[in-house]
């Protein structure tokens, strides 16, 4: 069986071993300093083993599709470019690095943001369908504010065209492939889901069809426009199941059905799937953990919050639905495992599998089998433990004798996530994990990864 240490492909891409920084957002965004911020994020990374890094979700439009602030922007090939320092730096040190391709649609940001809305009180948001009556209903309650354009069939085509165009811009700078951001209430997903996605084009799903069949049109049409303009590039795209959705949401994407596109896209030619149990909604389904209450307590943090948020009352508002979620998500390691393995066993392509993963004993498990005897995934990925710890493979990877008990420090308190929304960067906030981090860094710990 494979260890964590063992090489693996991806569409025909070597990686030196098994472990992957899942997507996180950089907040590099795209002025002067882009580059270096995400030189500065994800060159560590590299230096300390790490085989693949995703960069996080880049949007491959000029306007609108930002999910959170400060998020990059693909469309710009000089832009793009200008991404061969960081690159050339992963490939440096023997890594390979991925970008993730998406659009927020009905999750971009002047959605939910204040301030960005009253900065664009014209702003539309791409929409697959007209927005499902519960999230209208949110919208005559004054908490979000849609003005969706319900793109025309033309304009999907032209959609899975900038993803083309993005990820030719891509393979140009010397990343060695493409993720598609197909959850956390993305574009992608809101194409696939029943509750969002109610075309009837070839981009919708008929009643004699297999559900999410509308948005597996869409992802066919995205591969058809990644291989005009970057070839034969390794092609990577989460797929969601529904299965955190609440109860009223009856339109949903069951496990079944994530099984089934998994095995569609896989027919189409993408190289990798990452099966993720997600929410329709944005929500603590995505990073299950604690009530970051430090963060939400933090004093510098309370005019961004207000800001972002429409008010401090609506601040406080949506941190009690936080503290009511996090009862509903606790921390679950490997959340996303039991799907992998049903994939797993249907594709012929890798299986990725990413969520609250944190232990190298873990890991091999996923990997091997361990007391299931049958193996999860051929990646692991590990997400918000990077903002606490850079250079984390650098304790988790080498001899498994050595290394067999190494844990990540990341104690899923999502103090790292929350302060997003005022866009404040991803790092770590929680004293005794900054404490450790500085202790190990001390010892040169770390430094065993060059």
């Amino acid at each position: 069986m494979p260890t964590l240490d063992d090489p693996v492909s991806i569409g025909g891409v070597d990686l030196p071993n098994r472990l992957y920084r899942a997507p996180l957002l950089e907040c590099a965004g795209n002025g002067p300093d882009a580059v270096d911020t995400l030189l500065d994020e994800l060159e560590p990374t590299a230096a300390a083993g790490v085989g693949l890094i995703f960069q996080g979700a880049s949007i491959v439009t000029a306007e609108s599709g930002c999910a959170a602030p400060n998020m990059t922007r693909v469309h710009d090939p000089a832009f793009v470019d200008r991404c061969s320092r960081l690159t050339d730096a992963v490939h440096d040190r023997g890594g390979r690095i991925f970008v993730q391709l998406g659009h927020g649609g009905l999750r971009s940001l002047a959605v939910w943001h204040a301030e960005q809305r009253a900065r664009n009180p014209d702003h539309e948001e791409l929409a697959v369908s007209r927005p499902p009556p519960q999230l209208r209903a949110l919208d005559r309650l004054g908490l979000v504010e849609f003005r969706p354009r319900v793109m025309t069939t033309s304009e999907v085509y032209e959609l899975a065209e900038q993803f083309g165009k993005a990820a030719g811009y891509a393979a140009d700078a010397g990343y060695d492939g493409v993720h598609l951001s197909g959850a956390n209430m993305g574009i992608v997903q809101q194409f696939l889901s029943p509750f969002y996605n109610r075309r009837d084009d070839e981009f919708g799903t008929d009643p004699d069809e297999p559900p999410g069949s509308g948005g597996v049109a869409f992802l066919e049409a995205v591969h058809d426009a990644v291989r005009e303009h970057a070839g034969d590039i390794p092609l990577v795209t989460k797929v969601p199941a529904e299965t955190a959705a609440p109860r009223f949401v009856r339109r949903r994407l069951s496990r079944t059905d994530a099984i089934d596109i998994c095995e569609r896209v896989a027919e189409i030619g993408y190289d990798a799937v990452v099966p993720v149990e997600v929410s329709t909604f944005w929500d603590m389904s995505v990073v299950r953990g604690a009530y970051p209450e430090r963060a939400w307590d933090h004093a510098d943090l309370q005019s961004g919050y207000a800001g972002a948020l429409g008010s401090p009352l609506k601040a406080r508002a949506v941190a009690a639905l936080n503290r009511l979620q996090s009862r509903r998500f606790p921390e679950e390691p490997g959340w996303n495992a039991a799907l992998c393995r049903r994939v797993r066993r249907r594709v012929d392509v890798p299986v990725l599998c990413e969520g609250g993963i944190r232990e190298r004993e873990t890991c091999e498990d996923l990997l091997g089998g361990g007391a299931d005897g049958e193996p999860a995934c051929d990646l692991v990925g590990m997400g918000r433990p990077f903002y606490a710890e850079p250079r984390l493979g650098a304790r988790l990877l080498g001899e498994t004798g050595s290394n067999a008990d190494a844990r990540a420090l990341c104690e899923s308190c999502n103090n790292c996530t929350v302060p997003q929304v005022t866009g404040a960067p991803g790092l770590c906030r929680t004293p005794s994990v900054v404490r450790e981090r500085a202790r190990l860094e001390t010892e040169g710990v770390y430094e065993r990864g060059e």
